[in-house]
């Protein structure tokens, strides 16, 4: 139902910035729960960030204040504008895109990011 691909990772220094981008394919963009999650080698995946159809944003309490969680629906795109990056944010970022009602529960393939010290 929809297929999401996500880009704009990569290697940054501690304190810099990145901005990911998911763009979605199909016709429940607008109207789905979209989030960004991450998991790092030997961690549990975790959530980041999440944006509801109506604007609605949280956060993890460790990127609060430093990563900003956005959506364009015209584009069908979700974006984590990353800033003060820490090593410990060192994770491969995977895109969500939630529907429960319509059955729709589905994942990009990630994308990586690595912050140096």
């Amino acid at each position: 139902q929809v297929q999401l691909t996500e880009s704009g990772g990569g290697l940054v220094q501690a304190g810099g910035s990145l901005r990911l981008s998911c763009v979605a394919s199909g016709s429940i963009f607008s109207i789905a729960t979209m989030g960004w999650y991450r998991q790092a080698p030997g961690k549990q995946r975790e959530l980041v960030a999440r944006i509801t159809s109506d604007f609605s944003t949280n956060y993890v309490s460790s990127v609060e204040g430093r990563f900003t969680i956005s959506r364009d629906n015209a584009k069908k795109t979700l974006y984590l504008q990353m800033n003060s990056l820490k090593p410990e944010d060192t994770a491969v970022y995977y895109c969500n895109a939630y529907a429960g009602p319509l059955g729709v529960d589905a994942w990009g393939k990630g994308t990586l990011v690595t912050v140096s010290s």
